[in-house]
């Protein structure tokens, strides 16, 4: 991997897709950033926030670039995070030129399995994208948009088989607020992201039954 400052294109303008942008264009002092909703593009452009999530977090002028061409956002960009639900990572990377994604570094923050295929995001990006595995990178917490979004001590685990692939994802999020742990496992991180929420709704579950273990 090179050593020189990355150059980041973030996929997506929900909360954490906008808590990401908050991280990087603060560390780097730029930041690619594609969104399908052109009227919150448009917005994000003139008034240095987005309108529909995280609004209080404001961009410095110069610091983002906005695009709703996807090809164009990640078009000179070495590192991809991507941030959109996991039911349209099919349609955003559809719309991707063929190669597009080559010799990238292609980071997911998605929580959720491709509902098709029934496979986590890194699985798809590897046998059905062609992603090499050294290049898949996967970015979970524990932490939340909003705390991000207030500055709180926030914790991430970047995990990548490569481990300067980590270091360089790792080294364009994390802050005075923002921790990161590395790890090697790519796919063990990203089930536990997916389980969580169902865990939590079982014990939710037990909890209102009053069940005791």
């Amino acid at each position: 991997m090179q050593s020189t400052q990355p150059s980041v294109a973030v996929i997506g303008g929900g909360s954490f897709g906008t808590a990401v942008v908050k991280m990087v264009s603060e560390n780097l002092g730029s930041c690619h950033w594609w969104m399908h909703n052109e009227e919150s593009a448009a917005h994000i452009r003139e008034y240095h926030h987005n309108p529909r999530y995280l609004s209080s977090v404001a961009f410095d002028e110069g610091s983002i670039k906005i695009f709703t061409d996807i090809n164009a956002a990640i078009s000179g960009c070495d590192v991809i995070i991507f941030a959109v639900p996991s039911a349209f990572v099919k349609e955003v990377l559809l719309n991707m030129d063929s190669g597009a994604l080559e010799g990238k570094l292609v980071c997911s923050t998605i929580k959720g399995i491709i509902p098709d295929e029934n496979m986590i995001v890194g699985e798809y990006l590897r046998e059905v994208v062609g992603v090499p595995e050294d290049h898949i990178v996967v970015i979970t917490g524990p932490c939340h948009a909003e705390e991000i979004a207030l500055e709180r001590l926030s914790f991430l685990t970047v995990a990548a088989i490569d481990a300067s692939a980590s270091k360089k994802v790792a080294g364009v999020l994390q802050s005075h607020y923002v921790r990161c742990t590395l790890s090697t496992d790519i796919y063990g991180t990203e089930y536990a992201a997916v389980m969580k929420n169902i865990y939590a709704i079982a014990a939710g579950m037990c909890h209102g039954f009053g069940l005791r273990g």
